[in-house]
């Protein structure tokens, strides 16, 4: 009691501050249905070997990716990260540098990152990228209201952006975020049963501040007819393609069939699959959109001696100007895990990207040619071309499928009816440069099985 009396002190003396007299006072705008009134259920004192103890034994509850065979993608995918990167990313220079605010004792970190900036520049075939956002979703939300800024003036549809149907329930949410407090309207592209584009329904959107499409797509389709959509579209309508990034080894950079805008989630190049993050948004444009781009860009200039120098240039985050000026609310960005993305292409060079690539597409389709084989089992669209994954169609629920899977310790896919709701027989199935030939034949052999004895 006598240590609990400084604290009430204290207490009564912010209360005071704020012209209150109580607790309940306080929270009075808490509606009492949602208020909880009964004690938190937390543990008792701990000395420091319990709490060491109870956390040793949650911990070794978790099971390792690595310890099971896995065929979910669906946005986040393993590939082989080589060892260097993660003994370079610990380095004390990275761990400890946040925002290089001083850029006289934080050339080497703005060095790093103007790097990462020009291997997705690179990599996207545009002129210009920023030193990433928080993910793909972000990106895809922050490059719509960008068009949004850049075409409003003269667009025929005003405030008015596309996207495609395919675009899964959580980017749509972001997206839907960003959007609906601007006043925004986010129009819907259709897709053919072959899950490919409708370009004659696109040609509505020629005339709107932006359309955002996928490739691949999130079937795991490479789009062919994507490369003539931005002709399709105009000059005055920005084309916005988000991309998986590792596929950019062997398919065309969207900048070069006409992108104003290539964003994608950055995690397959460097990052680890780690419970679903930290992770890191891409975000490349050309020039007409810079100064409407959202977040950092590191620009590279020469001092008063001529050396390189470098900074961060074109600011228009809301830390750095007047708050109804910024072009976004995007305050920081996900340096570290961006920089575990330039070690990663540093070190594989285009040559290893393109290996990687190859790798990857190798193993989808051999996964689909055994898929193709087994009795019961059939693709959604088998006349596509896939990069990672693909949708099977089953005999019955994917659901209880996964189930099935689970039991002989194999996580079988996604069941696409998470995504839409009319799907519930269909399986997304990923395969990476990770993925051997005897994960794909245990798969195939236990779902084969599963196949041969479900009703349907």
């Amino acid at each position: 009691m006598v240590d609990q009396l400084p604290n009430l002190g204290r207490e009564s003396e912010m209360l005071s501050a704020m012209g209150m007299e109580s607790m309940d006072e306080l929270f009075a705008d808490i509606p009492d249905e949602v208020r909880m009134n009964a004690t938190l259920p937390l543990p008792g004192p701990q000395s420091e070997e319990e709490i060491l103890a109870d956390a040793r034994r949650l911990l070794g509850a978790n099971v390792a990716l690595s310890q099971r065979v896995s065929f979910l993608g669906a946005g986040l995918y393993r590939n082989f990260v080589p060892s260097a990167v993660f003994q370079l990313i610990n380095r004390g220079e990275f761990l400890t540098a946040y925002t290089p605010y001083q850029p006289e004792v934080s050339q080497g970190m703005l060095q790093a990152m103007w790097e990462f900036q020009s291997m997705v520049a690179d990599l996207v075939g545009l002129p210009i990228s920023n030193v990433s956002v928080y993910d793909g979703s972000t990106a895809a939300a922050e490059a719509l209201t960008c068009a949004v800024r850049v075409h409003n003036r003269k667009a025929l549809q005003k405030d008015t952006v596309w996207v495609s149907g395919l675009i899964p329930p959580d980017r749509m949410s972001v997206i839907h975020n960003y959007t609906q407090g601007g006043g925004i309207e986010v129009k819907t592209l259709k897709h053919n049963e072959d899950g490919t584009l409708d370009l004659a329904s696109a040609a509505r959107a020629s005339g709107s501040c932006g359309v955002y499409v996928e490739q691949p797509n999130p079937f795991g389709i490479l789009d062919e007819g994507l490369t003539g959509l931005k002709e399709i579209l105009g000059e005055n309508t920005a084309l916005i393609v988000g991309v998986q990034p590792t596929s950019l080894g062997i398919i065309e950079a969207p900048g070069e069939y006409g992108a104003d805008i290539v964003v994608g989630e950055g995690q397959p190049l460097g990052s680890p699959l780690t419970f679903g993050g930290p992770v890191y948004g891409i975000f490349a444009c050309k020039e007409a959109y810079l100064r409407q781009m959202p977040g950092r860009i590191v620009g590279r200039s020469v001092d008063s001696k001529g050396r390189e120098a470098y900074c961060l240039t074109l600011s228009t985050r809301e830390q750095h100007i007047r708050r109804h000026r910024a072009t976004s609310n995007i305050c920081t960005n996900e340096t570290l895990i961006a920089l575990m993305g330039a070690m990663h292409m540093a070190l594989l060079g285009p040559e290893g990207i393109r290996d990687l690539a190859i790798r990857n597409m190798a193993a989808c389709q051999s996964l689909k040619a055994q898929i193709e084989d087994t009795p019961r089992l059939s693709l959604l669209h088998p006349d596509a071309a896939h990069y990672n994954e693909f949708a099977i169609s089953l005999p019955g629920k994917a659901a209880d499928a996964l189930r099935y899977l689970d039991e002989y310790g194999i996580i079988g896919g996604l069941d696409l009816s998470t995504w839409y709701s009319e799907m519930t027989n269909q399986l997304l199935v990923c395969a990476t440069d990770q993925t051997s030939s005897e994960d794909i034949d245990s798969l195939v052999r236990h779902l084969g099985h599963w196949a041969k004895e479900v009703k349907g």
